[in-house]
C-alpha cells in the first residue's frame, strides 16, 4: 500500500508540473577581433563595446520579437593567418549570422573569403584601406564597415596641413608592410600635391620589428620638412615622435585613426605630443558621445576610446539591420546592411553607399594638449 500511495503521488506531482521552459532562441553573432598581439588594445576595447551594446537591446526584450543576441568571441591574436581561422571557425562551427570585426584592414582582408564563401555579412568598426570593400573596381557583396576610408582621411590630413596649417613642405613615414600606412600616405601625398605643397622625404619603417628609427628620422630631418605624416599604430608612432624629439626635431607631426588610442601617450610621454595631431572618426569630447561614455563607464569601470566608440556602432549597425530585415536571413541581411540609411551612431551620423558599402560620414581633427587629445575640428566629406 506504501509502495501504490507513493506512486500515485508521484503522478499526481507530474500531472501538476509544467515542462521547463525552452531556452530562449538566441541570435549568435560572431567577433573576429584582435584581444591579444599587437593591435589587442583596439579589439580588446571593441569587444566591450559590443557586448555592451547587445547586453543593452537584450534589456530591451532583444530582436525579431524577443530573442536574444549571443556574442561568441574569437582572438585573432592581431594576425592575418589567425583571422583567417578565426572567421572560418565563427562562420562553419558557431554558425553565426554576422561577423563584427576585425579593427585592422590586413586581419580584415584576411577574412574576406571566407565570409564571402560562407555569405556571412561582416561588419569591420575600423578597417579603413579602400580595398576591404572594393577591389578591382568590384564591391565585395559581404564586406560592410562603420568608418571611414582611407583615401578620404588622406585627404582630411593634407587638406588640413595646408589649409589650415599653411605647411609646405612634407616628409612621409610609412610602414612599409602595412595596407593602412601605404593607403593613407598615397592619400596625402596626392591631395598635399594637389594643394601645392611638396613632398621632400619618403622613409619606411617595419612595424612590429622596428624600434629604434633615429637612423631614418635623421634623414628625414636633413630634408627639412614642416610636417612629418606618420600613418602608423600607436606602439611605433609613440616611439617615432618621442625619439624625434630627443633629436630636436620640433616639426609638426600628423597622423591618421591608428593614433587613437591612450597608450600612444604612455608611450610617447606627453610633452613630445605637443604640435601633434590625428585624424580620427570622432572626438570623446564630443556631446554625441557622452551617454555611451557614461554606459561604457557604468559596466567597466574604464573611459572608452575611438575603437569601442566605433565597435558601439557597428553592433548597432547590425541590430539596425536585423530588424530592418526583419530576418536573419543572409541575403536579407546583407541587402538591409547595404541600404542602411541615416543610421545615428555616437561617432556621428552615416548613410552607407550602395555601390562602395563605404558609409558617408565625417571626420575630426583631433590635437595632443598636456597628453589629453582635444578635438579641434570637424571635416565633412565633399
Amino acid at each position: 500500500m506504501a509502495s501504490v500511495a507513493l506512486l500515485s503521488l508521484s503522478l499526481v506531482t507530474g500531472c501538476g508540473t509544467t515542462a521547463a521552459p525552452k531556452a530562449a532562441e538566441v541570435i549568435k553573432v560572431g567577433g573576429d577581433l584582435e584581444l591579444s598581439g599587437g593591435t589587442a588594445m583596439f579589439g580588446q576595447a571593441a569587444e566591450k563595446a559590443i557586448k555592451l551594446a547587445f547586453d543593452q537591446q537584450n534589456a530591451k526584450g532583444g530582436v525579431l520579437g524577443g530573442k536574444k543576441l549571443e556574442y561568441v568571441s574569437a582572438d585573432n591574436k592581431s594576425d592575418a593567418g589567425e583571422s583567417t581561422a578565426s572567421a572560418t571557425k565563427l562562420a562553419s562551427q558557431d554558425k553565426v549570422v554576422a561577423i563584427l570585426g576585425p579593427m585592422t584592414s590586413g586581419d580584415t582582408l584576411a577574412a574576406a573569403q571566407v565570409v564571402t564563401d560562407s555569405k556571412v555579412p561582416l561588419i569591420t568598426p575600423t578597417g579603413t584601406a579602400d580595398k576591404v570593400t572594393v577591389e578591382n573596381g568590384q564591391v565585395k557583396p559581404w564586406i560592410f564597415r562603420a568608418c571611414f576610408i582611407d583615401p578620404f582621411q588622406g585627404q582630411v590630413a593634407a587638406n588640413f596641413a595646408s589649409d589650415n596649417l599653411k605647411l609646405k613642405k612634407a616628409a612621409l613615414f610609412i610602414d612599409q608592410k602595412g595596407d593602412y600606412s601605404k593607403g593613407l600616405a598615397a592619400a596625402f601625398e596626392e591631395n598635399f600635391k594637389k594643394s601645392g605643397g611638396q613632398i621632400v622625404a619618403k622613409e619606411q619603417y617595419v612595424a612590429g620589428s622596428d624600434k629604434d628609427f633615429r637612423a631614418t628620422l635623421t634623414r628625414i630631418k636633413a630634408a627639412n620638412p614642416d610636417v612629418v605624416f606618420v600613418p602608423g599604430y600607436y606602439q611605433e608612432v609613440g616611439l617615432i615622435v618621442k625619439q624625434a624629439r630627443e633629436m630636436q626635431m620640433n616639426q609638426v607631426f600628423l597622423g591618421g585613426d591608428g593614433w587613437g588610442s591612450p597608450q600612444l601617450v604612455d608611450v610617447a610621454g606627453k610633452a613630445p605630443l605637443d604640435n601633434t595631431y590625428y585624424v580620427n572618426h570622432g572626438a570623446m569630447d564630443d556631446p554625441g558621445m557622452a551617454q555611451f561614455i557614461k554606459d561604457f563607464k557604468a559596466k567597466y569601470n574604464a573611459d572608452p576610446d575611438t575603437f569601442a566608440a566605433l565597435g558601439y556602432d557597428a553592433a548597432n549597425m547590425l541590430i539596425k539591420a536585423i530588424e530592418s530585415a526583419g530576418s536573419t536571413d543572409s541575403e536579407k541581411l546583407r541587402s538591409a546592411l547595404e541600404n542602411t540609411k541615416g543610421f545615428q551612431g555616437v561617432s556621428g551620423m552615416l548613410t552607407v553607399d550602395p555601390k562602395t558599402h563605404n558609409p558617408v560620414k565625417s571626420a575630426a581633427i583631433l590635437q595632443f594638449k598636456d597628453g589629453k587629445s582635444v578635438f579641434m575640428t570637424k571635416i565633412n566629406p565633399k
